[in-house]
């Protein structure tokens, strides 16, 4: 297994792992490093994690494209949502999460089929997602648990 953190990009050597985009919570870092539990609930798969929570964040900077870092990252979850095999998307319940749900409905409208979501009960938004998974027929766990087991499992198959 191997990570990439934002702004990092994939080598040479590591295009011929399959990849999963860890898309979800992170609301400024206020949200629990629930991408530290899926890293190591994956650890034994020959995988690719491409993980958008940047370890150089920093909060003060303007979300405007006129600022450079945070243009370099929006544009790389962009572009490595695009690029990955798998997406794992999980919604905190003790936050808002605006752009994980804007990373569904994009995800969503492009049609790509390999997708887990986990939403547990108490997110504020939970009914929109239930809709969304339900229209595009992705599976909806409640727990994060529940839903790397299903990655796993997909995976694999």
């Amino acid at each position: 297994m191997s990570v990439i953190f934002a702004p990092h990009e994939i080598t040479s050597e590591q295009r011929s792992l399959t990849s999963v985009f860890l898309a979800g919570s992170i609301d400024m870092g206020k949200a629990q490093n629930w991408q530290e539990i899926a890293t190591a609930t994956l650890e034994d798969q020959d995988t690719l994690i491409l993980n958008p929570r940047r370890l150089d964040w920093d909060s003060s900077w303007e979300q405007d494209i006129a600022n450079p870092q945070f243009h370099q990252q929006v544009k790389w979850e962009l572009d490595h949502l695009e690029q990955a095999d798998y997406i794992f998307i999980f919604f905190d319940p003790n936050g808002p999460a605006p752009i994980t749900l804007l990373e569904l409905g994009l995800q969503a409208g492009r049609g790509k089929s390999e997708i887990v979501v986990v939403c547990p009960p108490g997110y504020w938004r939970r009914g929109n997602v239930q809709v969304i998974c339900n229209y595009y027929n992705y599976p909806l766990y409640n727990s994060l648990d529940d839903g790397l087991a299903a990655m796993k499992a997909i995976m694999k198959s």
